[in-house]
Parts: C-alpha cells; sequence; structure tokens
C-alpha cells in the first residue's frame, strides 16, 4: 500500500484558494480529502431540519462531484473525530493529516487531541492559516498584548494588509478514488432535507461597491449574503479581502470586524460564558420568561423588532441592522440576559459564527470589547423611521392582521434600564 497524506475539510468547504489542502497536494505524496460529519456537534442540534447541516451537505456534494472529475473523491464520515481517525488509519498508510485551523475553544481542544493521537502513530498534523487574513497573534499592540479595542485594530491591521497570496489547485495530485459514487446521505447521519438550495458562492460586484450606501435599509436586503460562505468556508476569505480592499472600504471593515472578533475568542475564551467587562456580571437581568418567548415568537408590539424575529424563524436569516435593533430590544427594554438572546440566535441563523454572535451580543449588551455604552439604548420607532421609513420590510415580514400591543412602554423599559446598569456598574 503507497503512502498517502490526508486532507481534512472543517470550515474550509472549497477545493479553490484552500491553503492546507495548496500545502497537502504540494507535499510530493497523494492525498486523500475527508470530511467528517462530527457527532459530538450534531448531537447538539434539535432540529433534525436544520439547513445548515444541508448546506454542509450540499457544498460537500458539490466538492465530491468536482473531485470525480479528477479521478478523485471525498471520503465522509459520521462519529467522533477520533473514531473517524481509527477508521482512516486503518484503511490508509497516513504520513501526515494536514488542516486549517480553527480558533473556537472547543475545535483548539478537538484538534489537540487529534495531533495527540495521531502522534501516538508517529503521524503529524499540520494546520495553516485559512479563514482569516490575520490569526490570533499577527495583530499585536506594541507590548504585544492583544487589541480589545477595534478602531486601533483595524488602522493597524490595514497598515500590515500587503499582497495577497492566493492558491491555485493542483488537481493531478489527488490519490484515485476507491469510495462509492455517492457521499453518505443526510438520512444516514439522522437529518432531513430542507428548503435550502447551494448555489456556490460568489461576490456581486453592483452589491459591494455601494455597500455602505444602502447596507443599513433591510427593506433593499442590499446586503452580501456571504456570512454563511465565510463560516463555512466555501468562499474564500482572501478573495473577498482583495475585492473588499479596491472597491468597498465599509464592507472591508465587516470583514476585519469578523477577525476582531475571532481573536477577541481566542486571547479571551471566557466570553463564551461571560461579560467580557466583568463588572457587567452585576446587572441584575429580570429574565421574564414569557417575554423572552414573545420577543423569540415576534410578537412584542414592535413591528422592525417582530419582522425581524420572524425573518430569523422563517429563514434562518436575519438583516444585520435588525440583528442589532432586537438585541438591543431583549437586552434594554426587555432586560433580559444577553446569553439567552446569543443562544437563541445560535439555534437559528444560518451564518451563526461563535465569535461573531458572541462579539456582537455583547456589544449590543453594552458588556463586551469596545462595546456600545450601557446607555446608548436604540428607540426601535426611531431606528424604523431612519431604516424602513415607509415599512416595507416590516410589510414583508408582518401578517396584514398583525395587532400586537408593546409588551413594554419604550420611554420607561429605557429609564428602568439605565437605573438598572448603573446600579449593577455601581457596585
Amino acid at each position: 500500500m503507497d503512502k498517502v497524506n490526508i486532507f481534512w475539510f472543517r470550515r474550509d468547504l472549497r477545493l479553490e484558494d484552500n491553503t492546507g489542502l495548496h500545502h497537502a497536494l504540494n507535499s510530493g505524496i497523494k492525498v486523500i480529502p475527508v470530511f467528517i460529519f462530527d457527532t459530538e456537534i450534531l448531537d447538539q442540534l434539535q432540529d433534525k431540519s436544520d439547513r445548515r447541516v444541508d448546506y454542509i451537505h450540499q457544498a460537500l456534494q458539490q466538492i465530491h462531484k468536482e473531485l470525480k472529475n479528477h479521478n478523485s473523491g471525498l471520503y465522509v464520515y459520521h462519529g467522533t473525530p477520533i473514531e473517524a481517525f481509527k477508521k482512516i488509519i486503518r484503511d490508509f498508510k497516513v504520513d501526515r493529516v494536514f488542516c486549517n485551523k480553527d480558533y473556537e475553544p472547543q475545535a483548539i481542544k478537538r484538534d489537540r487531541q487529534i495531533a495527540d493521537f495521531l502522534q501516538e502513530h508517529h503521524i503529524q498534523l499540520q494546520d495553516f492559516k485559512d479563514q482569516v487574513i490575520f490569526e490570533k497573534n499577527d495583530i499585536l499592540k506594541n507590548d504585544l498584548s492583544p487589541y480589545t479595542v477595534f478602531t486601533p485594530y483595524s488602522k493597524k491591521w490595514k497598515e500590515n494588509l500587503k499582497n495577497i497570496e492566493t492558491f491555485t489547485l493542483n488537481k493531478s495530485h489527488f490519490a484515485s478514488y476507491k469510495g462509492s459514487t455517492e457521499i453518505i446521505s443526510l438520512n444516514e447521519i439522522g437529518f432531513e432535507k430542507t428548503d435550502l438550495h447551494y448555489i456556490k458562492p460568489e461576490l456581486n460586484s453592483q452589491v459591494i461597491e455601494s455597500y455602505g450606501k444602502y447596507r443599513d435599509f433591510p427593506a433593499m436586503d442590499h446586503t452580501t449574503r456571504l456570512g454563511i460562505a465565510l463560516r463555512f468556508g466555501t468562499i474564500s476569505v482572501r478573495k473577498c479581502v482583495q475585492y473588499a480592499a479596491k472597491h468597498n472600504e465599509v464592507w472591508l471593515n465587516e470583514l476585519i470586524w469578523r477577525e476582531f472578533f475571532m481573536q477577541i475568542l481566542y486571547h479571551f475564551p471566557m466570553v463564551v460564558h461571560q461579560c467580557f467587562k466583568t463588572k457587567y456580571e452585576n446587572i441584575a437581568w429580570r429574565n421574564n420568561e414569557e417575554e423572552f418567548k414573545a420577543w423569540c415568537e415576534g410578537r412584542t408590539g414592535y413591528p422592525i423588532v417582530d419582522a425581524g424575529m420572524r425573518q430569523l424563524n422563517e429563514t434562518g436569516f436575519m438583516h444585520n441592522r435588525v440583528r442589532m435593533i432586537t438585541a438591543s430590544f431583549l437586552t434594554k427594554h426587555l432586560l433580559i440576559d444577553w446569553r439567552w438572546g446569543e443562544a437563541y440566535f445560535a439555534e437559528k441563523l444560518l451564518d451563526y459564527d461563535l465569535a461573531a454572535n458572541n462579539g456582537n451580543w455583547q456589544w449590543a449588551a453594552g458588556c463586551g470589547c469596545d462595546a456600545a455604552p450601557y446607555f446608548r439604548i436604540f428607540n426601535p420607532y426611531e431606528q424604523t423611521k431612519k431604516f424602513d421609513k415607509d415599512a416595507q420590510y416590516i410589510r414583508k415580514w408582518l401578517l396584514e392582521d398583525y395587532t400586537e400591543d408593546p409588551i413594554v412602554e419604550h420611554s420607561k423599559a429605557r429609564e428602568r434600564a439605565l437605573i438598572t446598569y448603573k446600579e449593577a456598574l455601581a457596585e
């Protein structure tokens, strides 16, 4: 049996401009590409018709189809990563395993476990930077500590941005495929087909070039819709940054926010469960379960909030401006712990990404790094006037017979939030 190298797909579901895959294919040994449907992750998903799992599955089918054109194919496993690698090293004579880095706490723990397991079998795990331009320690202050404020971070990020290297695909170095003509089905991993239709993501020049002008108006739907593609790596971040740097700085800043929150999560993993600003742990959240349920279901009586929640529940997507409004409403108007809202978004959002979701929820609640000050409380009526004055977005998501009464009066809720936050921070 000839030696092979393994390339392990994770948050990088594409063949083009894939760093780890490029290095694997140029290693001098034929490459077996694999993906693992990790049961440790899948078992946590309550909804078995989860659009994200369907998205991953359809992206893998696309990769498998492209590989078959080159006498290769994708080996897909279902189980824990350790179980999968036990099988892989039984089936193949493995020299090295290549992958791209993941910076979430659970992923770091998983990769350490796999590296230790492979080491016992004299196999090296080699990982590469791929889902970001600058990773954990690439952008640091002069004293080598991490940035916790976005503006100086982004300034240094831009100063360090040089020519971006992209990688071409060396298709001749894949090992010939001995597996099934079809990859494992959704049913076989315990999930169902959804209404999602995967289309290979592309950059929309029209949207990107006028992104700064229209991105805040939810009825226009003038956003890139690339959140899910960046989350699962079906598009290269290098391709996005190259284009944004030339055509739209507002979108470039959004891509930099993504990396800012990733390095915050890496350096301060406690933010997964705690406020970045620890004083905010003193907030006396009301955590009214009935009000939380009304927020989840889009029944708060605030049309812009309810439209956003119904869009999220029906499609798995919510416009970014509306995400800020709904998050502010939950944490300030209802005084419900940001962790409740974050968990709900994590369950529903197609583009759910731990670093960005956590960072943005803490920003809205005022307790994160570089957060909006606690006394900045969005007025949903003013936000509607500013960004949906003709109620086009609201009418799209709320039925004609929408007659919800507001569950809280704005000025009273605002006053209550200010007092509660002030008391907490005075302790």
